[in-house]
């Protein structure tokens, strides 16, 4: 007996939408200088880092997704409610639970997807697009949005010259699609070596770390990251060539096949050192975090989208994208590019009325529930002057 895929056509799983989203206000070097000690030329000499951009109190990881996916689903001329799966690669997710993927489900109206939220530091926007290409790959969906989104910022130490240095939000997002033509996501490799978890740290409220307060204010309940720079920077210009050398021999081609090496914008001098290592100019590599600094899961799809914006791959080219991070856990997946999307369908109009329908339902879903715990509370006190008045009757009755 045949196995019931055995006639299935190849699906491949490509990128077709790609966008990004960062905070209003930018903070300089200067401006760190101003709370830390700590100069523009010791960052810009140790990071590469000029400028990143920093959370208000209104912008959250959710906020900073939803506007990077809006993005994206408008490069991609895809309505929300075609979309099947939205994966949300954080570290800086808005709850526990509900995961922050399924706040944005709501808000972008993607009432036909599936959601959750997927940990793995840095290299969870790696992780999230082969989960999300392997599902397209089987049949099980068609459509994913998969987005890396951070509010770094809000668990910083910015007392901590090594790492409040380093640090931005921002978010960005990618749809894949499935389709017969061969290309999309080629092949992944994913890594992980949890002895080096205590490199890089950010405990929560089931951790063992409870009782350190240099980690976790007990009283107001916040966490802080940790990290031995030394340590993760060995790490990092380790993985970024082995993984990329590994993900090229999976997908058949040799590393100067390919156009453009998208990694983790997490330390120039990490970036350069791994092109020296895989014998490549550094100008392959896609380098932004000058002007945003490490938004963690956010940095590789922010650094795709400015790619995409500045031309820098073709349709067909080879690329590859690396990530490395708390675990410890890396990750790189190799893609054939497969240019600008189709002719327009649907045009913004259509999309903009699904989120304004989204955003419709949810203010009606609130003012229900506020009704409704109005009415519990009144119900208990109506019940409460019943009794009071059947006994005044019957004292009265006396």
């Amino acid at each position: 007996m045949a196995a019931p895929n055995a006639t299935r056509p190849n699906i491949y799983a490509h990128i077709v939408g790609w966008g990004m989203a960062v905070p209003e206000r930018c903070m300089t070097n200067d401006d760190i200088a101003a709370i830390v000690e700590t100069s523009d030329e010791w960052i810009r000499a140790r990071t590469g880092i000029h400028t990143r951009y920093i959370a208000n109190e209104r912008e959250t990881t959710a906020l900073l997704g939803l506007r990077a996916a809006r993005e994206a689903l408008e490069v991609a001329d895809i309505l929300p409610i075609e979309v099947d799966l939205i994966i949300c690669a954080t570290s800086t997710p808005e709850h526990i639970f509900p995961s922050t993927a399924s706040i944005i489900q709501d808000m972008l109206g993607a009432s036909k997807a599936g959601a959750f939220d997927l940990s793995a530091a840095c290299s969870g926007f790696v992780y999230a697009l082969q989960t999300a290409a392997q599902m397209i790959r089987s049949g099980a969906i068609q459509t994913a949005i998969v987005i890396g989104a951070e509010t770094m910022s809000r668990i910083l130490d910015w007392q901590d010259r090594s790492t409040c240095i380093l640090f931005g939000d921002g978010a960005g997002a990618v749809v894949l699609h499935g389709r017969a033509d061969a290309g999309g996501l080629m092949s992944a490799v994913l890594r992980s070596d949890g002895s080096g978890r205590d490199l890089l740290d950010l405990p929560s409220v089931g951790s063992l770390d409870v009782n350190r307060p240099d980690l976790i204010n007990r009283e107001h309940q916040t966490y802080k990251l940790y990290m031995e720079g030394g340590e993760v920077f060995k790490f990092g210009t380790r993985v970024i060539g082995e993984s990329v050398r590994q993900a090229c021999d999976i997908a058949g081609i040799s590393i100067t096949d390919l156009k453009l090496i998208v990694p983790h914008q997490a330390n120039e001098r990490i970036i350069h050192a791994a092109a020296r290592a895989l014998k490549l100019e550094p100008d392959v590599f896609m380098l932004n975090l000058d002007k945003y600094g490490n938004t963690s899961a956010a940095s590789i799809p922010i650094a795709l989208c400015e790619a995409a914006q500045q031309e820098r791959l073709q349709q067909g080219d080879y690329m590859a994208m690396v990530g490395f991070g708390g675990g410890l856990a890396w990750g790189a997946v190799v893609v054939q590019w497969s240019g600008v999307p189709e002719p327009k369908r649907f045009g913004t109009q259509r999309r903009q009325f699904i989120y304004l329908t989204a955003a419709g339902r949810q203010r009606i879903r609130t003012f229900l529930r506020r009704i409704s715990e109005t009415f519990n509370r009144i119900r208990p006190q109506r019940g409460r002057l019943q009794r009071l008045r059947r006994n005044i009757d019957k004292i009265d009755d006396e």
